[in-house]
């Protein structure tokens, strides 16, 4: 249908100022608007914005306007706000509806806040509120808080039942919101009616109304309208099913229909199909409804002129970059809808007993509808329905009504209006490209850019046409006498003013004086006695007159008149009709002819060109002169116009052919030759090489020539016209003599071809000659033509079954195709194919098989070709024809994408069989076009229709002739390549930008180009033949590159379409635009130094194009771009001056000013001019002596006044600096040492360390770890092991009973209270509060939003009292008032999980190359110093071969110490050899044993048997070197079997065992310091106690050294976690933000106080917990000793997040010493951090929602839901008294009835006693 339409509806597309005019008045909001209605009465504009209303004039000035926000409000909260509401915070006010309501002058306004309220303020003066209440309660909400529901609404009226009280309502529609009331359709009140307030809502009943539809079909409302009697509402819903895509529907109800049950939904379709592809826009974006102009009237609505049509915009569901508009009759509306329900009520039903055409959508059950047969006069007499149809209906998919678009775009449309001018239908579309904060009045067209009448009228804009006598483009408004006829034109009813004719048409330039034309312009307007009318002729002007349409005007003088063109006889002057001097009317141009001119052109016939001549002249044959018609001169040799045959002329040539190489008499006859008797005339012609003489006959009316010998042999046959003239006065008398002459040689190259001549010609073939003559030139002519000679065979080769064609080329191949009388090719019958016959030159016939016994041996046969003609003559070609059979081999490449389009070689030996027509391939039955014929075939590649995909090997089948097929495989088609994305999505049309496309399969493709094809016509979907493309430039399996190509500028305002294309398959790009090219403000001389910003400004420089790929140079230098924005860019200059002066011309510029050029893509511009300042440069030679002589005079003073003085203690530094220099020396080495053998074994360990490879726990164990694990009973505890131990008679009471629990848990009131009750409890102490905090986590996690809620409203509580208590900073210590913070950051860990877990690998390894002490937990590498091991103990490296029992032969060669205890052997073993499984998947250390075999025998090896050594009352755990193992030694690992028959068989060890049990003064490395101290204590003095202390300060450089080792890793963490590029997540955003937020509201919280609560939050409760302990997020085994290292890594990270200064003395921790240095560094990091965090775009309510949401639906199944419920009620019952109490003190859950509901539960769960 879209075609038909073109002619009446212009679009005119308005995309933010592209096509506005800048100087038309505007309107500028300073927030966002979301609302503008007009009133019909008076004009003015209403405009809703966020926490403003605006009223403005027609003009757009404002008139009036009103604050609606920010203001103090809560979704939670019920309105009016109050102290109580706690949570309450300065809110914008966003608009939701805007109704005028003419009728008591009054504006409907809605915002968003206070739970949606509407008030009505004064339609004269907004300012002036008429009604305001918030204290009516839930009854009067109208709107939605949420920013994302849309909300319409249309004035009524309802007529009450009871009086017929007629009051003023309106109906609005409205989404979902979450702070919500679930009415879909409401009817609200306007005014005051007995117990009804204002805005309540007048229908209650309606299951349009029903609340679990609301949220399933997640309505969109986007218009509101009403119309005849009829209310409508436009907008999409879900199906209601697991298809989330949306459907548009319109829904009709009647005016007075007050219950709704006329409500009915029709669904609207609108899509079109493009290349066999069917794109359907399913979600209405904005609609209008408009009665169109007369001419689209007629179009699509001719029966009814008056009709209304609905215009609205959709957009497609799944992809917001295309849309369209569509057009919707409302009386097709109607009728489609009357059809549907016409259908249910005479009770049309399907077979399955269902309506025919409709269902009902807002129902829960199922109702029989449309069962009862009713008469179809019930539609006309119950359009309303009635009780009978209580349930609303929707119609069908298949019952949808349908129409086309007519017109789409490749960007979201969000806007309509439609407007008619002329009677013609104007469209005006809005698109998404921006918030819009700017209403611009119509008209919205730039008329005034064109300005001649032909651009104007061809725009097709009825706003613009063209205004003839003020000679612009306008308005008819603004044209001054537009309303006249033909004032004012426009297209396509009216074209331009245009001159229809000339009176004279045209005159000689000789009788111009005194003379006047007259010009018809039909189409001129009327012009005043005031206006100046002129002509103008060329440069002559003169005045004109005006007789009706026809203007009179003076025609110039001859010397006025501009001189004619040697090659014409007249000259065309250009005419124009002005109106006072300036304005041009109408242009045409005048022919000034010239007689003399006209013989010029025919000189061969002057008299007979003149008398024939448009322009009417006259021959004198006297003077042999053309000269102007003049009747006033007589006389027989005056020659009038029109009498050509009076005029002297010679004519009738005899005969008409003259062979060359023969001179033929010519006769001819004369004619009016009076005045010529007695003359001598001479003939000739271009051909001639002098002239001839001309004969006089007898009766002197004959005259002839003894004719020429002419020479010509470029064609066979050309016309020859001959000249005559008077010898005497060379003058040319008219000659019309004209014969053919031809040369029988020419193409007749053999004696076929001459025979073949037509008869007339007399061409004979000569035997002398050997050619073919004109008979009279021929001694000896041939009658029988030679014997054929074959000269070509095409082709040579062919296959054995023959059936090909062969064409025989040569001459004297007969005269006709029946001359042909036998054809042999190598001894096979060929079959002649006359159709394809030409004379004497090729035959074609179709060579035949060999014979059976040679196909069988498949072997070549050659011989000559013969042809046999009519008259027995045979032809024998030296050439022979091989017959042989081709065999394709190979085919390549190997496979190709199903959609084609690539092109395969074939290879193989004899494939040049036959020719290129002859042979057709396919592959996999699919036809494959052939490209190339020779020793190697290409061909392109079809598509594949297959189903299976990649196909097994398909057959590419070569077929030659009609018969012969060659097989050959090696080819797949495979999928085809898949774009998955591209970046970036923008070019300028200067392209050459490099766009990187990113998918799948690429490999494959053998051309890739991306084409830009610009639509010739927006409404049509089809392109123009114009594109632009560029080939790509790289190309792998998952990446093609490419420079966008470079479009045209004219074509940038028609929609472009990008495409990539990969061989045959096409992918659309569809956001991918193209921009206008940047321009620049230029630079003139612009004075800039080394290094310096220059800072170059302009427009459109970000739309398609970054820093990063920008290019700038000054002079020849290229400077790097450092920042680019829309508007500006900033780059850097060059470090020195550039030796040239731009980037093409080389040449020395030491003082010139250099150019700067900007190079984006292609695009390259010269914006400007830069010049280095010079500074003044003082001589080298000064500088240094003035300097340095007064310098070194006084340093010699000094040094010589402060060695005299210092001599002494240089002494004594020195010796210091040695001591120091001497540890630090040594420090540093161990630190380089150890850091070098970290990072090579660390090599082996991150090399393939990857996601996969991190043992990350799941998120069940995570949260069990984190939340549980650190309880009372720890691994053992109900949560972790989620085992409740309930009989199984009573569990699914119990199960019934703990979700009715959960539900309770799920009220606000009850939870507060329950908390509240808990807390007052003094034995509920700080880790109850923790254990019920976790368990209430994970009851919770399916409504995280809830439990968050809860957590703010608590929080806000606990906030409250710490500020009033004047101690702030205490906030948040405290690990329950912050627990759920390990939910909100588990997100980061993605990031941190790997440094961290590198760090831990790094530490362990670190502390476990030296010894570890197995009894006191220290080590010789460590961080902490109270873990130091402060002894020398001297060890040294093994590497053990070890060898798994039952795991195969191979071994594992692990590296342990000789002063290892057996279990610290074990673990070293185990953890290389099970190094791929997570910790708690491999085997414990009791579980295995360790055997070693030196010998024949082998021994078990254990901490302690019968032969560890004995120190006193002490004994030494064994060690590898107590055994004596040694470097290289086998060990072998085998499992412990715990059975009946192993304990029997240890039995002989029994004493063994006792013996060990009986002391267990057991150590390892060292003894206890207590021990030593005291048996130094009774042998010793205080000295050697003071000497023994000193020497283990010494070791305290293997901290040092430790630390050294570590940094790198400690530095990775640090990073990961508070570097300012990390993503946050978005719960910590928010609530640090909301932190932020209170704070502001607190006079005495200060900056700091913000910090500490951060702090206490995030790194104290997540980061300090996790480092303290990897094992709660990785399968991990933490040790003791490692755990000492890492909580000094963690005191670090709590230190760098305080803002307190830690003053550091010789009496500070060792490990607060040990990272001073970087606790500066990392405040920093953490000071930037929070910064960054602060600076972030804010988190709405609402994202914040959808990422808790998220969260839960994720992971809330995994969790142990019920035994935390179970547990919690623990509590509940441990203190069910209490929170009884205070239930029924509290009026909410009184009338909740909360109190029952949990005595319900306890009655349930433990039989307890209640009073039900």
């Amino acid at each position: 249908m879209a075609w038909r339409v073109l002619a009446a509806l212009s679009l005119l597309l308005c995309f933010g100022s592209s096509c506005c005019d800048d100087t038309q008045d505007y309107f500028l909001s300073d927030t966002v608007i979301n609302n503008v209605v007009q009133d019909p009465q008076t004009g003015r504009i209403y405009v809703g914005a966020i926490n403003n209303i605006y009223q403005l004039n027609y003009d757009l000035l404002k008139e009036s306007s009103a604050t609606t926000g920010p203001k103090k409000d809560n979704p939670h909260c019920t309105p009016p706000i109050t102290s109580l509401c706690t949570d309450a915070k300065e809110m914008d006010n966003i608009n939701k509806l805007l109704l005028v309501n003419s009728a008591n002058g009054t504006l409907i306004v809605c915002g968003s806040l206070f739970r949606g309220i509407c008030s009505l303020v004064n339609l004269n003066s907004v300012d002036k509120q008429v009604y305001y209440s918030d204290t009516k309660g839930e009854k009067t909400y109208v709107a939605s808080t949420e920013e994302s529901v849309a909300v319409v609404g249309v004035i009524s009226y309802f007529i009450e039942a009871n009086n017929n009280a007629n009051l003023s309502v309106f109906l609005v529609g409205k989404g979902y919101g979450s702070f919500d009331s679930s009415k879909l359709i409401s009817t609200r009140l306007l005014q005051e009616h007995g117990e009804t307030d204002i805005f309540e809502n007048m229908v209650e009943a309606s299951t349009v109304q029903a609340s679990p539809f609301v949220q399933r079909y997640l309505h969109d409302f986007r218009h509101a309208f009403k119309d005849d009697g009829y209310i409508y509402f436009l907008f999409s819903r879900t199906p209601g099913t697991s298809d989330s895509r949306n459907i548009t529907f319109i829904a009709r109800l009647c005016e007075n229909d007050h219950h709704y049950y006329s409500y009915t939904e029709l669904q609207l379709n609108c899509s079109v199909k493009i290349e066999q592809k069917e794109n359907t826009y399913n979600k209405v974006q904005a609609a209008y409804l408009a009665r169109p102009g007369e001419v689209l009237a007629r179009k699509i609505i001719p029966s009814n002129l008056n009709d209304k049509v609905l215009f609205a915009v959709f957009s497609m569901d799944e992809d917001g970059g295309h849309s369209a508009l569509c057009m919707y009759p409302l009386s097709s509306i109607n009728a489609r809808l009357e059809e549907v329900i016409e259908s249910c009520y005479i009770g049309e039903v399907l077979g399955d007993e269902k309506p025919k055409t409709v269902y009902s959508p807002y129902i829960s059950k199922t109702e029989a509808i449309c069962r009862t047969k009713r008469d179809k006069d019930m539609v006309k007499g119950y359009k309303c329905g009635a009780e009978f149809l209580p349930s609303p209906l929707a119609s069908k998919p298949e019952y949808a009504l349908a129409v086309e678009p007519i017109y789409t775009r490749n960007d979201m449309l969000t806007a309509v209006a439609v407007a008619v001018e002329n009677e013609h239908t104007v469209a005006f579309l809005g698109t998404s490209g921006a918030d819009v904060l700017k209403i611009t009045k119509v008209p919205v067209q730039a008329c005034e850019q064109k300005n001649d009448c032909q651009s104007c009228v061809s725009q097709r804009d009825p706003y613009c046409g063209w205004c003839v006598l003020e000679g612009r483009c306008t308005r008819k408004k603004d044209c001054h006498e537009g309303e006249g006829e033909n004032a004012w034109l426009w297209s396509p009813k009216q074209t331009c003013v245009t001159i229809k004719s000339f009176k004279p048409p045209n005159i000689s330039r000789k009788k111009t004086y005194n003379s006047q034309v007259m010009i018809d312009i039909p189409t001129l307007p009327s012009i005043r006695s005031s206006n100046r009318l002129h002509c103008e002729f060329g440069g002559y002007k003169s005045s004109a007159t005006m007789n009706g349409t026809q203007v009179i005007c003076d025609l110039p003088t001859s010397e006025n008149i501009p001189p004619t063109p040697e090659t014409q006889d007249f000259v065309a002057v250009p005419v124009k009709i002005t109106v006072n001097d300036i304005i041009e009317v109408a242009s045409s141009a005048f022919e000034f002819y010239n007689c003399e001119e006209v013989v010029k052109r025919s000189e061969n016939t002057p008299c007979i060109a003149c008398v024939t001549s448009k322009w009417g002249c006259q021959w004198n044959s006297q003077d042999h002169t053309c000269s102007d018609r003049d009747d006033t001169v007589k006389g027989d040799h005056i020659i009038q116009h029109m009498e050509d045959a009076r005029c002297p002329q010679f004519e009738i040539p005899e005969p008409l052919l003259i062979p060359v190489g023969r001179k033929i008499p010519i006769q001819f006859q004369g004619k009016n030759l009076e005045n010529y008797m007695g003359r001598t005339f001479q003939i000739g012609t271009e051909l001639m090489k002098q002239v001839g003489e001309v004969t006089v006959e007898a009766d002197g009316s004959k005259y002839s020539f003894e004719g020429y010998e002419f020479e010509y042999d470029k064609e066979p046959e050309v016309n020859v016209t001959f000249y005559i003239k008077d010898k005497v006065t060379d003058r040319k008398i008219d000659s019309t003599l004209r014969v053919v002459l031809y040369n029988c040689s020419v193409r007749r190259e053999d004696c076929s071809l001459c025979k073949n001549a037509d008869k007339k010609y007399n061409c004979v073939w000569c035997g002398t000659t050997k050619s073919c003559v004109y008979r009279a030139l021929c001694t000896q002519e041939l009658n029988q033509c030679p014997p054929p000679k074959i000269t070509d065979i095409v082709p040579r080769y062919g296959p054995l079954n023959g059936q090909i064609s062969v064409t025989i080329k040569g001459s004297n191949l007969g005269i006709k195709q029946e001359d042909i009388k036998r054809i042999t090719v190598a001894g096979v019958p060929c079959t002649h194919q006359p159709e394809r016959y030409s004379v004497s030159t090729s035959v074609v016939c179709e060579i035949g098989s060999l014979s059976s016994e040679e196909l069988i041996n498949k072997r070549s046969k050659s011989g000559s070709v013969e042809v046999e003609v009519e008259g027995g003559g045979k032809g024998q070609s030296v050439l022979n024809f091989t017959y042989r059979d081709p065999v394709p081999k190979a085919v390549s490449p190997s496979k190709g994408p199903a959609a084609g389009g690539t092109v395969i070689t074939i290879t193989g030996e004899n494939l040049d069989t036959a020719s290129k027509d002859d042979i057709s391939i396919t592959v996999e039955r699919e036809p494959c076009e052939v490209l190339t014929f020779g020793k190697e075939i290409t061909c392109m590649t079809g598509p594949y229709n297959g189903q299976k995909i990649p196909s097994d090997g398909s057959l590419v089948t070569v077929k030659y002739g009609k018969v012969t097929s060659k097989e050959v495989s090696g080819f797949e088609y495979s999928a085809n390549p898949k774009v998955t994305d591209y970046v970036p999505r923008a070019s300028f049309v200067c392209g050459g930008r490099k766009i990187v496309v990113t998918g799948s399969g690429f490999d494959q493709v053998q051309r890739a180009t991306m084409r830009v094809l610009p639509s010739s016509d927006e409404f049509n979907h089809k392109s123009s033949n114009v594109e632009f493309f560029q080939e790509f430039s790289f190309k792998n399996e998952s990446v093609l590159e490419f420079l966008s190509p470079i479009v045209n500028k004219t074509y940038i305002n028609q929609s472009l379409r990008t495409i990539i294309q990969m061989d045959n398959l096409v992918e659309n790009l569809t956001e991918f635009i193209y921009h206008q090219d940047p321009s620049f403000v230029p630079l003139t001389d612009k004075a800039i130094t080394e290094n310096s910003i220059i800072n170059v400004n302009g427009k459109g420089f970000s739309k398609a194009m970054t820093a990063k790929e920008a290019q700038a140079f000054v002079g020849d230098v290229l400077c790097p771009v450092t920042i680019l924005e829309d508007d500006k860019l900033f780059l850097v200059a060059p470090s020195s001056p550039p030796k040239s002066t731009s980037r093409r011309h080389r040449r020395d510029t030491s003082s010139e000013a250099m150019e700067l050029t900007i190079i984006f893509g292609n695009g390259e511009w010269n914006v400007g001019s830069v010049r280095f300042e010079r500074k003044y440069e003082v001589p080298l030679y000064i500088i240094i002596p003035a300097v340095l002589i007064p310098m070194v005079l006084f340093i010699a003073v000094s040094i010589y006044c402060y060695r005299r003085k210092s001599q002494q203690a240089e002494r004594e530094y020195e010796k210091i600096k040695n001591q120091l220099a001497n540890l630090e020396e040594s420090v540093r080495d161990r630190c380089k040492k150890e850091f070098t053998d970290l990072m090579i074994e660390m090599e082996d360990h991150t090399s393939d360390l990857n996601e996969a490879r991190i043992p990350f726990l799941d998120y069940k164990n995570y949260t069990n770890r984190v939340f549980f694990l650190p309880s009372e009973d720890g691994a053992n505890d109900v949560m972790i092991t989620g085992k409740l131990d309930i009989p199984e008679a009573r569990r699914a009471i119990v199960d019934q009973a703990l979700n009715q629990f959960s539900n309770l848990l799920n009220s606000k009131t009850f939870l507060i209270n329950f908390i509240r009750t808990l807390e007052g409890r003094q034995e509920f102490n700080a880790r109850n509060k923790v254990y019920f905090a976790s368990l209430l986590t994970v009851a919770l996690h399916g409504k995280l939003e809830y439990y968050t809620d809860i957590m703010r409203t608590l929080l806000l509580e606990l906030m409250d009292e710490y500020i009033h208590s004047k101690n702030p900073k205490l906030m948040l210590r405290r690990s329950e008032q912050i627990h759920i913070i390990h939910f909100y950051c588990c997100s980061y860990l993605d990031s941190a999980g790997e440094p961290l877990y590198k760090l831990f690998k790094a530490i362990k390894h670190q502390v476990e190359k030296g010894p570890v002490d197995a009894k006191m937990k220290k080590a010789k590498y460590t961080l902490n110093d109270t873990g130091l091991l402060g002894d020398d103990v001297e060890y040294s490296d093994l590497t053990l071969q070890v060898l798994v029992h039952g795991e195969g032969p191979d071994v594992t060669p692990v590296k342990v110490l000789n002063c290892d205890t057996i279990s610290q052997v074990k673990e070293k073993i185990i953890e290389q050899v099970y190094k791929n499984l997570p910790y708690s998947q491999r085997p414990t250390v009791d579980s295995v044993a360790l055997e070693w075999r030196p010998g024949s025998t082998g021994q078990i090896l254990s901490d302690l048997d019968l032969t560890s050594q004995k120190e006193g009352r002490w004994k030494r755990m064994n060690t590898l070197a107590h055994y004596n193992v040694r470097d290289g030694a086998i060990l072998v690992l085998s499992r412990v079997l715990h059975t009946q028959q192993s304990f029997d068989q240890n039995q002989d060890n029994h004493e063994e065992r006792n013996a060990l049990l009986e002391d267990d003064k057991v150590f390892h490395l060292v003894r206890p310091a207590d021990e030593l101290d005291e048996v130094k204590s009774k042998r010793g003095s205080m000295k050697d106690k003071a000497t023994t202390k000193a020497i283990t300060e010494i070791y305290l450089t293997r901290l040092l050294s430790m630390k050294g080792t570590l940094q790198q890793f400690v530095d990775d963490f640090f990073r990961s976690v508070l570097c300012s590029g990390t993503v946050v997540p978005p719960a910590v955003k928010y609530f640090f933000d909301f932190l932020d937020e209170q704070a502001q509201k607190h006079d005495n919280v200060d900056d700091e106080t913000i910090h500490i609560w951060k702090t206490n939050s995030l790194p104290l409760r997540f980061w300090v917990n996790i480092l303290k302990n990897p094992h709660f997020i990785f399968d991990v085994h933490v040790t003791e000793v490692v755990d000492a290292s890492l909580s000094v890594i963690a005191q670090t990270f709590m230190d760098a997040c305080t803002k307190t200064e830690h003053k550091l003395t010789r009496e500070s921790p060792s490990n607060k010493l040990l990272y001073a240095k970087e606790i500066s560094t990392y405040k920093k990091m953490v000071d930037d951090y929070y910064r960054g965090i602060r600076q972030m775009v804010p988190v709405s309510d609402q994202d914040m929602n959808t990422h808790l949401a998220e969260v839960s639906r994720s992971h809330t199944d995994k969790l142990n839901t019920q035994v935390a419920l179970h547990q919690l009620y623990q509590y509940a019952s441990k203190y069910y008294d209490g929170i009884i109490s205070s239930l029924e003190d509290d009026p909410a859950a009184q009338s909740k009835q909360l109190t029952l509901r949990l005595q319900q539960i306890a009655a349930a769960l433990e039989n307890k006693v209640t009073d039900l």
